[in-house]
């Protein structure tokens, strides 16, 4: 069956917009599950290697436990 070239192209723009829309989705995914393996990673050190002003001391600003 031949169709209407204006449907054709209402189809083709379709598509093209879900595939924007899909990609969209995928980079946003991807980020926020970046940041939450980073926030993760950053909890379990979260007060080492940070400096405490312009002048850093010398020490480590959280407590190591004694072992």
């Amino acid at each position: 069956m031949f169709m209407h070239p204006d449907v054709l192209s209402v189809l083709a723009n379709a598509r093209h917009r879900e595939l924007i829309a899909e990609s969209d989705q995928r980079r946003l995914l991807t980020l926020a599950r970046k940041a939450r393996v980073a926030r993760r990673a950053g909890k379990a050190s979260a007060a080492r290697g940070r400096l405490t002003g312009t002048l850093a001391s010398c020490e480590p600003s959280a407590a190591v436990p004694a072992q």
